[in-house]
C-alpha cells in the first residue's frame, strides 16, 4: 500500500467574481522512501496542492472534493486534534521563507526542543540530544553554538537548513518541501538537495519537493508531475519525462532551460502566460500557449496511460 494516495482532489476559491478552482481533480501517489517532484509555473496550483495535503488552505478557499489517504487515513475526515498530532511528527512541512516556520524571537535550540517536546515524552537530556543530531544531519557547522542563536544571526541557508532539521527531527513519514531552496545559490541548493535526498534514503521518509524549476528535479526525484492551471498535465518517472515528455508545456519547461556549451544563446519562452483561474479557456488550458492545439483541444483532454506514464494531451510528442 502506498504511503500516501491522492484521489481526484479539488481546492476551490469562492471570490466575489467567481469560483476559482486551484485544483481540478488532482491524482497522485508516493511510497515510502521516494521522492516525488510537482513542477509548473506560478499559479499552476503547486502551493495550492501542499496546503490541501497539510489541511492548511484558508478561507475563501476549501477542500471541495477527492480523498488524502495517508496509510490508508482518509485526512479530510480528520479532526482538528487529528492535525494536531500528524502536523509536525508524521507529516512535515518546509516552506519557501524559512521565517514562516522559525519564532524570531526563541533561540534555535529550544524551538526544535519544542518540536520534540509536543509529541514524544522525551527526558530533556534526550531531546537536546535529538537537537543536535537533527541539526548535524542537515549539515550545520558547529550545532552546539547554532542551538543557542536566534534566526536572524544566520544566515538564509542556514535558517532554511534550520528549518529542514526542525521537519525532520521527529522522524516524519512524510515530508512536503514547498520550494524551499529558490531563494538560496546555487552552491547551497545543491547540498541541500542531495542532504534531502539522502535522507529519503537512509530513513524511509517520502518526500514530496514542489518547485518551478525542472532541473531541480532532475537528480532528486524518483517521479515528477507537472502541472498547469491546477490540473496535472504529465506525471511518471523522472528520468523518462527529462529525456521524452509527452505535453508540449513539458517540453516548452525543458527548452528554457539554459544549455552548457552555448552561451549568449537567447534562452527559449513559452509564449503568453499562465491564465487567471476564472477565466481558463475552454478544454485545455495550455491550447492558446501551444503550436500543436487544433480545434480538437476545445474540449478538456482525458488523462491517457501508457507505459507507466500519464498525460493530458490529445496530440503528445515523441
Amino acid at each position: 500500500m502506498a504511503l500516501l494516495e491522492v484521489k481526484q482532489l479539488v481546492t476551490e476559491f469562492h471570490t466575489d467574481d467567481g469560483v476559482a478552482r486551484a485544483l481540478d481533480h488532482v491524482s497522485f501517489s508516493l511510497e515510502r522512501g521516494k521522492v516525488l517532484g510537482i513542477v509548473g509555473e506560478s499559479g499552476s496550483g503547486k502551493s495550492v496542492t501542499a496546503f490541501s495535503l497539510m489541511n492548511l488552505v484558508e478561507k475563501p478557499g476549501r477542500v471541495s472534493g477527492g480523498e488524502i489517504l495517508f496509510k490508508g487515513e482518509d485526512l479530510r475526515l480528520a479532526s482538528a486534534k487529528r492535525w494536531g498530532q500528524l502536523r509536525g511528527d508524521r507529516i512535515a512541512m518546509v516552506f519557501q521563507d524559512p521565517m514562516m516556520s522559525l519564532n524570531p524571537v526563541m533561540r534555535i535550540g529550544a524551538q526544535l526542543a519544542e518540536t520534540v517536546a509536543i509529541h514524544s515524552k522525551a527526558t530533556r537530556a534526550e531531546i537536546e540530544q535529538r537537537v543536535f543530531e537533527a541539526l548535524q544531519r542537515v549539515g550545520i557547522p558547529a550545532p552546539r553554538e547554532r542551538m543557542r542563536a536566534y534566526p536572524h544571526e544566520l544566515s538564509g541557508g542556514m535558517r532554511q537548513r534550520v528549518a529542514i532539521a526542525n521537519a525532520i527531527i521527529n522522524r516524519p513519514d512524510l515530508i512536503i518541501a514547498d520550494e524551499p531552496t529558490t531563494a538560496l545559490d546555487v552552491t547551497i541548493q545543491a547540498q541541500i538537495l542531495y542532504e534531502m535526498k539522502q535522507l529519503a534514503r537512509a530513513s524511509g521518509t517520502a518526500l514530496i519537493w514542489i518547485t518551478h524549476d525542472i532541473s531541480v528535479v532532475k537528480d532528486l526525484a524518483d517521479e515528477v508531475c507537472v502541472m498547469y492551471a491546477g490540473r496535472i498535465i504529465e506525471r511518471g518517472p523522472v528520468a523518462q519525462i527529462i529525456h521524452a515528455p509527452r505535453h508540449p508545456y513539458t517540453r516548452g519547461l525543458l527548452d528554457a532551460l539554459p544549455r552548457a556549451g552555448s552561451p549568449g544563446k537567447r534562452l527559449y519562452a513559452i509564449p503568453g502566460a499562465t491564465p487567471p483561474l476564472l477565466a481558463l479557456p475552454p478544454g485545455c488550458a495550455f491550447a492558446p500557449r501551444c503550436g500543436h492545439a487544433t480545434r480538437a483541444c476545445t474540449a478538456i483532454p482525458p488523462v491517457f496511460e501508457q507505459g507507466g506514464r500519464e498525460h493530458r494531451c490529445f496530440f503528445p510528442l515523441g
